[in-house]
């Protein structure tokens, strides 16, 4: 009698298939979450650009208020109005001392705005200041190079950071000229210093400098 061949059941799933699928799952998840971190991030940076580039923009509003102190009907017009100190303009005849990172002192200060001149003098600056769009509030000074006050004629180019006329030599004498010209006056250096203060507390920090002649 013939005996039939022992018959054999379906083999055992031992689960290998799936458990790729599932560290598939989770390196495709991951990888998602990634994408998404990194295009928040992006999202954030941009963000933060934007909002610095509208505070410079509203803090060159400071930087054209005080050019027109010294056009016409301005209170910096003439040398006389630029001899001395005028508060009510952010204006300060002297050198402002400045930090480490060239910012006046007199900025610094979150209100009430004083700090010291080059020689040791307090100034406080009373002009309004410049309010912004978006609850953004514009501060600003004016300071002249030099370390005293007076006109510049008076004072002389030894007390002041000037703008080198084409008169001028770095060394030796006038005969270096190839070609000397009329002697032109050598202007005074002025600097503007705008401080912008942004919601949550940011600022944003502005500097200018131009010469005029007097």
């Amino acid at each position: 009698m013939k005996t039939l061949s022992k018959m054999h059941g379906p083999a055992r799933q031992r689960g290998v298939v799936l458990l790729f699928c599932l560290i598939i799952l989770v390196v495709l998840l991951a990888g998602g979450v990634a994408v998404m971190r990194s295009m928040d991030t992006s999202l954030f940076g941009a963000g933060n650009l934007a909002f610095k580039r509208d505070l410079v923009n509203q803090g060159e509003l400071a930087i054209a208020k005080a050019m027109r102190e010294f056009q016409t009907s301005g209170a910096l017009v003439t040398a006389d109005g630029t001899a001395s100190h005028q508060p009510a303009a952010n204006y300060s005849a002297v050198q402002l001392a400045t930090n480490a990172k060239g910012i006046p002192e007199v900025l610094l200060k979150k209100t009430d705005l004083t700090g010291p001149d080059v020689a040791g003098n307090a100034f406080t600056p009373t002009g309004t200041p410049i309010a912004g769009n978006g609850g953004v509030t514009v501060r600003y000074v004016i300071d002249r190079m030099c370390n005293v006050t007076g006109t510049f004629s008076v004072i002389g180019k030894s007390g002041c950071v000037y703008t080198p006329s084409t008169t001028d030599t770095s060394s030796g004498d006038q005969s270096q000229l190839a070609t000397p010209g009329p002697s032109i006056p050598s202007p005074p250096i002025y600097r503007v210093s705008v401080r912008v203060d942004g919601p949550r507390d940011t600022q944003v920090f502005l500097q200018a400098s131009f010469t005029k002649p007097e």
